[in-house]
């Protein structure tokens, strides 16, 4: 599962229609319009890690991947994996999965008690300063950490593994070139770190994909507004924030991007 953060769904479908390379058009191919099940990072991991994914942006109810096991839910349905346990990190672990979160913002850095809560979920976490929103190399760091804690499990180990993709949090001017820190950021450099998420996506669907067959889900948490309305950032109700991308596909074992 990898949330790129704060990716603007709008972002998306003006990309998708540029010229892309046939890999780039058939990882985009299936993305939906959701709605996302909170508007800062921690209230939607919260969430997603209950088994509420960002919603089809279309009257439901839409039937759920994965569910809590409890009384009264109307979109647990036949095919829904329902877990007895308070979460879905938890879930897998008691069905033999290996847990492993690569954490990218600071709600999983570990330096604090807020910032220990998400990542503690997982059997095990990890967390660089080259991990985080600072780095314009991030996601090729947290890529090459994913390729090691896959290269470090038994070949019949199944594993849930949870990429926290910071690199479109702000600051992203950085993945534009030309672009300043005194400029900040824009609509124009958050596509720029798009660009650079997807140059690179593909070395970690091949390492999730190199041992067993992977399902695969990739989607924001949230979006991000860029003086939407007046607005500007996320934690705030506008369709700028709520709107996000989702997909969910399977990649055949030694899948290559």
């Amino acid at each position: 599962m990898a949330p790129l953060r704060r990716l603007r769904g709008q972002r998306v479908r003006r990309s998708a229609a540029a010229p892309q390379r046939p890999a780039r058009q058939r990882r985009r191919g299936s993305g939906q319009k959701r709605h996302a099940p909170g508007s800062f990072t921690y209230a939607s991991h919260q969430a997603i890690f209950a088994g509420f994914l960002p919603t089809p942006a279309a009257p439901g109810p839409h039937p759920r991947l994965f569910a809590a096991r409890f009384a009264g839910s109307e979109t647990t349905a036949e095919r829904t994996f329902v877990f007895d346990a308070p979460d879905l990190v938890s879930g897998l672990a008691d069905v033999g999965y290996r847990t492993a979160c690569i954490g990218g913002v600071g709600f999983f850095n570990r330096q604090g008690a807020l910032g220990s809560v998400l990542p503690g979920m997982f059997q095990e976490s990890h967390w660089e300063p080259e991990f985080g929103v600072a780095s314009p190399t991030s996601f090729e760091a947290q890529v090459t950490r994913a390729e090691q804690v896959v290269a470090g499990l038994p070949a019949d180990q199944r594993l849930f593994l949870f990429v926290n993709v910071s690199a479109l949090h702000q600051p992203n001017w950085f993945h534009l070139p030309g672009a300043t820190r005194e400029a900040g950021d824009s609509r124009a450099t958050h596509a720029a770190a798009l660009e650079y998420v997807d140059e690179h996506i593909g070395r970690l669907f091949a390492a999730a994909s190199s041992r067993r067959p992977c399902f695969a889900i990739v989607c924001s948490d949230h979006g991000t507004a860029y003086g939407d309305d007046g607005y500007t950032g996320h934690r705030l109700g506008h369709e700028a924030v709520w709107t996000v991308p989702y997909a969910h596909f399977t990649l055949d074992q030694g899948a290559t991007p």
